[in-house]
């Protein structure tokens, strides 16, 4: 669905876009076009505001093709936002020590997840992630934990950063074991988990307590406010960033593009 537009904006690029192409004085005023300069001298605010009123009366789709391309141009700035924070920030999105890796660790294409383990479209989309890996050995997912979904979440978050500290080669199993569990992720179900695949608790619960878990949450929750990332699954493949849970076949599309043309849309 298409987000309204406050009527102030409207307004005003319409009488930005209006008087440039001569639509508002040419178009049903009587008056002859001129050069822009002499097209306004004389007019009051108010009788430049009737004016604009009385053409968008007459005229009402163009406040669609407004709206089209002012979102068109909010698109355009927000995916230029995003290659530069992808660049700037390469390393901590695709290589940071703090995130697991599930497939190759050394494959050649990469999907970044950010996700939540109470989200349950991630709960979903873990199958996704799981058949890619098995079906293309040069795919590697890696795991950025983006706990958005309350002090639950959190908590079950910091367990499974003190977990990747401790056992990263078990990382993996992990995150299946607690993303695919019935219920609400606690810190009592990862802790659970975590001791199911070897943890000793007593180091286990010390490492929670590690405030560089904290530094680690912030530089990812500063990283996804500036690719505009606000919900989980969301994805950066390549230099793009991929919203929800849309599937295999997107995602795979996706890798399929870098490899053909080294882009995630060629």
């Amino acid at each position: 669905m298409k987000k309204k537009l406050g009527l102030q904006a409207v307004r005003a690029s319409l009488l930005s876009a209006l008087f440039v192409s001569g639509a508002v004085l040419g178009s049903g005023s009587g008056i002859a076009a001129e050069p822009a300069a002499d097209r306004t001298a004389g007019f009051s605010r108010a009788e430049i505001e009737t004016i604009v009123r009385d053409y968008l009366i007459a005229n009402p789709e163009i406040m669609l093709e407004v709206q089209d391309a002012l979102e068109a141009r909010q698109r355009d700035q927000q995916q230029l936002a995003q290659i530069e924070t992808i660049r700037a920030a390469g390393d901590d999105i695709f290589n940071s020590a703090h995130d697991g890796v599930y497939g190759n660790p050394d494959g050649k294409y990469t999907l970044v997840e950010f996700f939540d383990y109470n989200c349950g479209y991630c709960k979903r989309a873990m199958a996704d992630m799981l058949e890619m890996t098995k079906a293309n050995p040069n795919v590697r997912f890696v795991l950025k934990e983006f706990p958005i979904l309350g002090p639950d979440s959190q908590r079950a978050h910091i367990v499974g950063q003190a977990f990747q500290h401790l056992m990263p080669e078990q990382y993996g199993e992990f995150h299946i074991r607690l993303m695919g569990a019935a219920g609400r992720a606690t810190e009592e179900s990862a802790i659970k988990v975590a001791l199911s695949l070897g943890a000793d608790e007593a180091r286990l619960r010390e490492e929670m307590k590690d405030p560089k878990i904290a530094d680690v949450f912030n530089r990812t929750y500063e990283i996804a406010n500036k690719l505009g990332i606000t919900g989980t699954p969301s994805y950066v493949v390549g230099e793009e960033v991929v919203f929800g849970a849309l599937g295999r076949d997107v995602l795979e599309q996706k890798v399929a593009n870098l490899e053909q043309c080294g882009k995630a849309t060629c």
